[in-house]
């Protein structure tokens, strides 16, 4: 039986998360759940963490954040946010009726998910959190991150600062694009 990774966790660090929905389908762009994930960085917001940089493509969400305190696992909290994002995304597919893609996620779950109760498969079960132990790490990370929707494989906007669904216009040009979003220099030393 595969044993499910276990990512370590520091209080008072930042964390670079990654997770993808299941086979990279663009399902944040074709049920327009963006605003999902934003729900989700409220609720690491109400619990005194913050969002320092974020990216959500179509089909995967980097995201940069600080946890002062870590109350419960990374897997926990990326699990949860996971979760609910998946609720609001099945629901967006059932009301646009899109059956193909809904069958299709159906037929991916597994008989022992689906035995706990799981309907549909949106994401990839694991992710991906890297600890940023140096501010030059932080930067590297958000650079990545913004430079995402103008990638070969994506191109999506021309400019990068353009991209709606990103804190890149944030840090070039000081637009947020997220009210809650809070800035690397607030939390690094």
């Amino acid at each position: 039986m595969p044993v499910r990774f276990q990512h370590d966790q520091q209080s008072n660090s930042v964390y670079f998360i990654t997770f993808t929905c299941h086979k990279w389908r663009n399902l944040f762009s074709i049920t327009d759940a963006y605003a999902a994930v934003y729900k989700w960085f409220d609720s690491l917001y109400e619990n005194k963490n913050r969002v320092l940089g974020y990216v959500i493509m179509p089909n995967h969400v980097h995201a940069l954040i600080y946890f002062p305190e870590m109350k419960k696992s990374l897997n926990s909290l990326i699990g949860n946010a996971k979760r609910f994002m998946a609720y609001e995304i099945i629901k967006r597919l059932e009301e646009q009726k899109n059956l193909t893609l809904l069958e299709e996620l159906a037929a991916s779950v597994k008989e022992k998910e689906r035995k706990k109760g799981q309907r549909h498969k949106v994401f990839e079960d694991s992710f991906d959190a890297k600890e940023c132990y140096s501010n030059k790490f932080v930067y590297q990370k958000l650079d990545y991150m913004h430079k995402n929707p103008v990638s070969k494989r994506w191109n999506l906007v021309t400019d990068f600062t353009d991209y709606l669904y990103s804190s890149a216009a944030y840090y070039v040009k000081g637009v947020k694009h997220y009210d809650k979003l809070f800035h690397v220099n607030e939390v690094l030393l």
